[in-house]
């Protein structure tokens, strides 16, 4: 697992071989969110929209957002609401403000209670329009009255020589009367551009004070996320995640070996061959009582989910064969007939099953007698009878020091290790017509055996 890439379909195998183990954490994830949403009071959140007339830039529109949002403005919000226990630095972290399209600033409050979250959006924003109108007119040009003030002196001293013009204008048609009457057009031209002069220095047009709020706040119908339905979806999501990334991660750092150049060199043997052993689920599953056993069966981790499903195999003479081909290649290693142990690590089940077989097919040459070797603390029978020890492994499951140990384990009670063989789960197919306990002879003869392939626990 160390090698290969993280693919769907090996997510796809930890979600069924692992779904009750699965589930279980995603119930303890929603039961965590649901906790922590007990720990915090639901919230609403409502908006009130100011409009700014005129023409703004995109800077001024940020502005104006954080005038808003500021201390000033909230402040004097904290104190017209007369919330108890509730300051203005309290709502600062409530309140918001963005602006949108249309010069509209949207002012959004939070609070406990829809009432409470529509009363504070709207004071924030009555607070907003009073406090910007305010600056508008505190920062106008002090020099603005003043003109204003020369530029109506202007319009009343036109205005009186156009009166005293018009007075002395001869009506007739004499080059005299046509110049006074063009002088009078142009000082009537001048008194317009003063007019229009003085409407665009009016600070009662400023911008500013044509603020308006749009309407009271929408009172909030559902609370502001997250919710507690978010919380606790969000929280099985969260720990189901977490649980399949904790399992590829153990994978990835898995030390146990697979491959059969990997098994061989760490039990510094020869491969003599692989044989299948068909298997159901239930011989897959780690054995022993107790309630960590029962716990993990229930949870289905007693049966590894890093291995591959085992392969469906071909009938029982072609199985046969591959047993065959074994002890053939191993009385081709030996000088002469003698009696071997055939070596399998205790809590291999299909090394176990494995040993078993070869026993039944070796017959008296070789023979073989299966011994279980605990690797935790690897021992085995001293050389009496037997000249040598064959190692039954099945893959991905022991690694190099482990595979090490048990070699060490044979070279202490001078066994040399004569071969390895490798042992794979199957899937038997059965003949219609056929029992289960006839469509498995190589069970069968294992049964006999048995006392034989646990006479040794080390």
């Amino acid at each position: 697992m160390s090698d290969d890439t993280i693919r769907l379909v090996t997510i796809g195998r930890i979600v069924r071989r692992r779904l009750r183990l699965l589930a279980l954490v995603a119930l303890v994830g929603a039961l965590a969110g649901y906790g922590v949403s007990a720990l915090f009071p639901p919230r609403y959140t409502t908006s009130a929209s100011v409009l700014l007339p005129g023409t703004w830039e995109e800077r001024e529109l940020l502005t104006q957002t954080e005038v808003a949002t500021s201390s000033v403005v909230v402040d004097r919000a904290a104190a017209k609401l007369g919330w108890a226990g509730v300051s203005g630095s309290d709502l600062r972290d409530r309140v918001s403000a963005k602006a949108t399209d249309g010069n509209i600033i949207k002012i959004s409050g939070t609070a406990e209670s829809p009432e409470r979250a529509q009363r504070l959006s709207d004071q924030v924003a009555e607070e907003f329009v009073s406090y910007a109108t305010r600056i508008a007119k505190d920062t106008a040009d002090p020099g603005a009255a003043e003109e204003l003030a020369a530029l109506q002196k202007s319009v009343r001293d036109t205005s009186r020589r156009i009166s005293e013009l018009a007075d002395s204008t001869d009506p007739g048609d004499t080059v005299e009367s046509v110049q006074t009457r063009t002088e009078l057009e142009k000082l009537r031209t001048a008194l317009r551009e003063a007019i229009t002069t003085i409407k665009q220095a009016d600070p009662a047009d400023d911008e500013a004070k044509n603020m308006v709020v749009m309407g009271a706040a929408a009172r909030p119908t559902g609370e502001a996320p997250p919710t507690r339905t978010q919380l606790v979806a969000g929280g099985a999501l969260l720990f189901f995640l977490v649980a399949v990334l904790g399992h590829l991660t153990a994978a990835r750092m898995s030390r146990r070996l697979r491959g059969e150049a990997e098994i061989t060199a760490a039990l510094g043997s020869a491969l003599l061959g692989t044989v299948d052993v068909p298997v159901e689920r239930r011989a897959l599953r780690k054995q022993g009582r107790g309630p960590a056993v029962l716990l993990r069966r229930l949870l289905g981790t007693d049966v590894r989910w890093d291995i591959p499903a085992p392969q469906t195999s071909g009938d029982e003479a072609s199985r046969r064969i591959r047993y065959r081909r074994v002890c053939s290649r191993l009385r081709d290693r030996l000088p002469a007939p003698q009696r071997l142990l055939a070596v399998f690590p205790d809590g291999d089940e299909i090394a176990r099953l494995a040993a078993g077989q070869l026993v039944a097919e070796a017959g008296k040459d070789p023979g073989l007698r299966a011994v279980a070797v605990p690797v935790s603390r690897p021992m085995v029978p001293d050389r009496g009878h037997e000249a040598g020890a064959l190692v039954v492994v099945s893959a991905g499951h022991w690694t190099a020091a482990e595979l090490a140990g048990l070699a060490e384990a044979c070279a202490d009670a001078k066994h040399a290790v004569v071969g390895v063989v490798l042992a794979g789960p199957v899937r038997a197919v059965r003949p219609a017509g056929r029992s289960r306990g006839a469509a498995a002879p190589a069970l069968e003869s294992l049964d006999g055996e048995r006392d034989d392939a646990t006479g040794v626990t080390g």
